[in-house]
């Protein structure tokens, strides 16, 4: 509010002492050094990094409470309510079941298909909602940004902890799917902590840069579902990429591969699957007539026995750099514009 009794826009409070100078009374201090000596600046400077990061650090304890009251309220208006986070991850395996497994035959070379596909399915439903959130996040939530001042970036981080407390409830019903289909619960579940936290560290980052993105562009908000679509069919959801045509060029695999979703999918399936790590290849010692038939049979066992394309620490290597790097990017990205959300 200026000392007009009117309202002034991010960064007016300069213009608006300018312009009042000559009213102002006369303390023989010039206003510059008044503001700094109460610690005042414009509103509408960015704050430096270290600064920036510190309260968003503060503001945890809200991040937290916006995100389980948003994960509360997101179904109340349906009458299964938070039953949907688990229903709608099903009845996509489902579909996807019958349309790959049945009619497409993509369960060959795959020893357990429904704990293999409803592994995908949950685990890129993750990284896939947080994306979409994160690219409508900034305008769904205009009022509030305008109304309170606090880091924009605890917006993007409040919609990744409501998709990753869903990803837990959801836990709950793929822990009973994987271990109901005959898949013994072994130490290597402990993997899975640590994937997880890579995968939330890699959507966070990525829900920062599409917060930024979609606050600039609304088209955007409309065409990341079509891109998140494609992207799917492309990191080994509904189909094994060890189990593709021998035919498919080294270099196309490694690229589906190495991708991050496909990533985080395969370290999930390792870490919870024992068919999966049994039928790696490399698993058992190299059998170039095994492989052979394998390639021609897709009999899962003999997996085994061709050469690894790619081996697990690769995987690991692969997933804590996709989380670093689109993690410092996200961050750096938002940071810059932190002073343009909001207006217009």
């Amino acid at each position: 509010m200026g000392n007009r009794g009117r309202l002034i826009a991010p960064g007016g409070l300069r213009d608006e002492l300018a312009g009042v100078a000559d009213d102002a009374p006369v303390t023989g201090e010039p206003l510059a050094e008044l503001a700094a000596r109460y610690g005042l600046r414009p509103s509408s400077e960015r704050p430096g990094l270290v600064s920036y990061l510190t309260k968003v650090w503060q503001r945890r304890h809200f991040i937290f409470a916006y995100a389980t009251a948003r994960n509360v309220s997101m179904y109340t208006e349906a009458r299964l309510g938070q039953l949907w986070q688990v229903l709608t991850p099903l009845l996509n395996s489902a579909v996807y079941y019958l349309v790959f497994g049945v009619l497409f035959k993509a369960n060959r070379g795959i020893s357990n298909y429904t704990a293999f596909l409803v592994t995908g399915v949950f685990i890129f439903a993750f990284t896939e909602r947080s994306i979409v959130t994160g690219s409508t996040v900034m305008r769904a939530n205009m009022t509030l940004i305008r109304a309170l001042h606090f880091p924009r970036a605890c917006l993007p981080l409040a919609y990744v902890l409501v998709e990753f407390q869903q990803l837990l409830l959801s836990m709950l019903v793929l822990f009973a799917i994987v271990l109901g289909t005959g898949e013994p619960l072994t130490w290597y579940w402990l993997l899975l902590v640590p994937t997880l936290v890579l995968q939330a560290t890699f959507n966070v980052g990525a829900a920062l840069i599409m917060a930024r993105v979609g606050a600039g562009a609304q088209d955007i908000s409309q065409l990341v579902p079509f891109l998140l679509r494609v992207w799917r069919y492309f990191c080994g959801v509904m189909y094994s990429i060890a189990s593709l045509p021998a035919e498919l060029p080294e270099w196309a695999k490694n690229v589906l591969s190495f991708n991050p979703a496909a990533v985080y999918i395969s370290l999930t399936r390792y870490a919870i699957m024992a068919t999966y790590r049994a039928d790696a290849p490399g698993a058992q010692p190299y059998n170039a007539a095994r492989c052979a038939l394998f390639n021609a049979k897709k009999i899962p066992s003999l997996q085994a026995y061709c050469h690894p394309e790619i081996t697990v620490s690769e995987l690991w290597l692969a997933g804590i750099g996709w989380a670093i790097v689109t993690l410092v990017a996200g961050v750096l990205y938002f940071w810059q514009a932190e002073t343009r959300y909001g207006r217009g």
